[in-house]
Parts: structure tokens; sequence; C-alpha cells
């Protein structure tokens, strides 16, 4: 089967910084490339679509805007054309960076801080592992370890904010109905696409206040760069023309209290109890032993506790958690079974007739340790599509929460299986066994590549059907990439795709009911 590794120019180069950086271990360069966002749909019927938490936006406070004559926005229209009369290479370029939208750019840095922190503590003297703890984030290890299943919750908490954000504030655009600063002076240039969406309050500022206020919380160490860059957003719009500083202000409040509205939730899902104790891991193995199999056991020295095993009992976006229980795919192969000895003779054979292709595919697929992890990836395939667009700001939030919900409950689903069966990675089961990439500190069924692909796919599958099998097929290269790098066996990749797409059917069936079409 032929498989194409390279799936854009600017997939392939994001991947490569990201290899870079997992060595620097520093917050990487975004891509410059995407060009000015300019909606050919401004979806002005956003505030009668279906949001994630928020009931109704007329409950938040956004005060009626200053009158287009009052000294207050004259005095703003001075401070845009102040910027103007002298911008600078730096400013100029600032702009450039910040057109190309404010969802697809709080992704990119969302992706940079879990990728610089997605780095797995050092032991001990004793051979114990310290945790990290939001209590005290700045002791180390650092808050947080970033890894798949936290980064795939990160990725959902913040995009589906923005999102409800973005509904919230076209609630108020058509209520006040502001046109735009370089509508009111005409001595007001536009560097930005114009856009006949009403500016008060403004969307960037909507999201931005959104994503500051979850990615604060979920990145505390970060504080003072995520503060930078929101403030380097909003003199962008200035700058460029596209608010003034009262809509930029109203918005960032807005996007503030949905915010709120998602940290609560945040702060009650479980996820903070998710890494359980010394007692839980040891009941885990006695359980798995009593059924009369092999349990799973860390493959480290000195054994590093399990990841995060009760991430399975996080509360999901898409469903209820007793749905969480019954997409939990049946047992894999008995441990003393022929087929699971077939099973891992397969994973030998690929480990010791390992080709070059095969390796390129590991390698693209990675996604380890010091990178944006599987969610991330698929995030970085997502945009580069979403850019082709063109979509308005809120399509693109509505879209980034679709898909990464799915890829937060797939997670759910997939670590909800691994602590189930517990079950061995071949690694463990045959010592000559050897991974062509590291090996995860977590059970083997199902594969988390396999639940995070398959999930994607399906739902970009369904917002951009004129791709065809495009995603499906990228799923199944990352899938395989896993049996290829003797990580996982084929029944728990074949069962991770069937458990993923099922998870992505739920975010399908939203969206062909939230109102936005597709």
């Amino acid at each position: 089967m032929k498989t194409t590794l390279r799936y854009t120019t600017m997939t392939t180069l994001v991947v490569a910084l990201f290899f870079y950086t997992s060595c620097k271990k520093d917050i990487i360069s975004h891509n410059d490339l995407y060009p000015a966002l300019s909606p050919v749909n401004l979806d002005l019927n956003a505030d009668t679509w279906k949001p994630v938490l928020i009931a109704d936006p007329s409950v938040f406070t956004v005060a009626a805007p200053d009158a287009i004559t009052s000294p207050a926005y004259v005095a703003d229209l001075n401070e845009i054309k102040g910027y103007q009369r002298s911008l600078t290479s730096d400013q100029k370029a600032i702009i450039k960076y910040w057109s190309a939208g404010a969802v697809l750019r709080w992704n990119e840095i969302l992706r940079e801080l879990v990728a610089k922190h997605n780095l797995a503590p050092y032991q001990n003297p004793d051979g114990s592992y310290p945790a990290p703890s939001s209590t005290n984030p700045f002791a180390y290890p650092q808050f947080p370890f970033s890894n798949p299943p936290y980064a795939s919750r990160a990725y959902a908490y913040v995009s589906a904010a923005q999102y409800d954000a973005l509904i919230a504030a076209y609630h108020f655009k058509k209520l006040y109905n502001r046109t735009a600063p370089y509508k009111n002076d005409a001595a007001i240039q536009a560097l930005i696409p114009k856009s006949d969406l009403p500016s008060y309050p403004s969307e960037d500022a909507v999201v931005s206040g959104a994503a500051v206020e979850m990615m604060k919380l979920l990145f505390p160490t970060e504080i003072d760069y995520i503060e930078q860059k929101a403030a380097e957003q909003k003199t962008y719009r200035i700058m460029a023309g596209g608010n003034v500083r009262g809509e930029l202000d109203a918005g960032e409040l807005l996007g503030k209290q949905v915010a709120d509205v998602f940290t609560a939730r945040a702060r009650t899902d479980r996820a903070g109890k998710a890494i359980g104790t010394a007692a839980y891991w040891a009941l885990l193995q006695t359980q798995t032993a009593a059924k009369g199999e092999k349990y799973w056991i860390s493959l480290e020295s000195p054994a590093r506790p399990p990841q995060l095993p009760l991430f399975g009992k996080v509360m999901p976006f898409l469903f209820d958690t007793l749905t969480v229980v019954a997409l939990r795919p049946g047992p894999p192969h008995s441990t003393g079974s022929a087929e699971f000895k077939k099973d891992n003779d397969e994973v030998l054979y690929y480990c010791q007739h390992a080709t070059r292709a095969n390796q390129e595919q590991v390698a693209f697929w990675a996604d380890g340790v010091g990178t944006y992890t599987p969610p991330g990836h698929w995030n970085a395939i997502a945009a580069d599509e979403f850019v082709k667009q063109n979509y308005s700001e809120v399509r693109w939030a509505r879209n980034f929460a679709l898909l990464n919900m799915a890829e937060m409950d797939a997670a759910i689903v997939c670590w909800d299986t691994k602590y189930f069966y517990f079950n061995p990675r071949p690694t463990q089961i045959n010592p000559d066994i050897k991974t062509l990439t590291g090996i995860p500190n977590f059970p083997s069924y199902s594969s988390g590549h396999s639940n995070f692909s398959s999930a994607a796919a399906t739902v970009l599958t369904y917002l951009l059907p004129d791709r065809g099998t495009r995603f499906t097929d990228l799923a199944d290269q990352a899938a395989l990439s896993r049996l290829y790098g003797a990580i996982h066996t084929r029944q728990d990749i074949e069962v991770g795709k069937a458990t993923g797409k099922a998870v992505g059917q739920y975010a399908v069936q939203r969206g062909q009911v939230d109102g936005a079409g597709n």
C-alpha cells in the first residue's frame, strides 16, 4: 500500500519544528505563511447556533457602546490614527501574523504550550517519581505534564469556550449593530480585509478573552506569556483599524465571562483525580491477575506509575459517563491464547523487518514527548484544511470545538478501556521486540493513536466531505504506524479505530443539529 506522509508543506514544516523543539524545550515560532482571514460567509445567524455550555447569551454583561459621535469614541479613533501614522516593520509583521485569524492563532499557541510541557518528570533519588501539582505549579515538576489525555482535554476546553463566547458575541453584535472604525472615519485605513460584521463587541477580543482564562487555568506557569500574546493581539486590532479599544475591552470581558462557565466545569470534571493512588495502581494488577491474565507493568527503570489511570472517569462533553462504559469494547485476546501470540509474533516481524517507508511513517506519526501529542497533530492537519475554506471566526471555533470534544472524549473512552483490561504491551511479552520509538507508560489495549485518529478523521470527513477518504487514509496511516513501530498489536489498532469512529459519530450528530449547517 502506497502512503503519502507529507500531508501538506505547512503540516510537514510544523511537525519538523516540533521535533526540533523536543530537544530545545522552548516555545516555537508560529506559522507566518497563512493568508489574512477573509470569510466567504459571515455566518450572521451564529447567535442561533447551539452552544456547548451556555444557555442564554443575554445573561452576560456587555454594556451599550459609546455613540460614534462621543468624545470617548473619537479618542479611540485617534488612537488608531496615531498608530497608522508611523507603523514600524515589526508592527506590520504583527498585523500580518494575527490577521490569519484569532481562533487559528490561539490554537497554535495552545499547541506550542502543550509541546513545551509534554515532558515526563525525572525520578527522585529514591526511585520514586514526583507528580506535578496544580496548587504549586512552579515546583518541580512544573504543572502540567501535558501528556495526550491532558492535552486532549486542554484543546477541548479552549475550543468549546471560544465557540460559546463567539455565539454570545454575535447576540450582542446584532443588539448594538455598530459598524467598524474604517466605516465611521475615512481617515482610518483597513489594513485587514473589510467586513460587514458588526464591530461591537470585537470577535477577536472575545476569542482571546475566553482563551486566556482557560489557558491560565491549564498552564498556570505560562500566564505572563499568554497575557503578552493577548496584549499583542489587542494592539494588532487597533493598528489594523479593525476595532477601537472600547470594542476590544467589551469583547475581552465577554470572553472572560463565558470562560468562567467552562472553568467551573473544568474544576469539577474529575481530571484532578486522574492520577490515582499507589493503592489503586496495585489493585489494577490484582484484579487482572485474578482473571488469569498477565497485567501491564511499566518498562521504565525504575518503574514509573501508570499515566492517568482514572482519566476514564473524567466527564465527557459529547455524552454521559454511562455511555463511556457502553462504548468500552470487548476484551482483548487472552494473554495465554494462540491469537494473542499470533498478534505479538506479527509485531516481532515488523520490528525485525523495518523498511525505510515504515520507519518514516513511524517517525511522522510518533507525536511523543516534546510534541503537541496526537490530538495536536490532528489540530494542525485541521488548521491547514480550514484555512483553505475561508471560514468565519465563529465557524472556525465551532469546527475546532467539534474536533476537540471528540478528541477528549476519545481519550476518555480509550483510557477507560486501557485500565479496565490493563493489557500488557508487546515489548513486555517478548523482550526481542524493540520499538522504533519510545514505549508509552500505560497499557496496550486499545491504541490511543487509533482512537484519536479515527475520531478526528470522522469529524473532519463530516466537516469537509469533498476531501473524500483523505482523512480516513491518514487515520489508517497513523494507526498502522503503531504496529510498524512495534508499539501495538493489530487488535489494539483495529479496536481503537472502531471506538474512535464511534466517538467521532457523536460529534457528527451534534454538528448535524447545532444549526450551523456544514
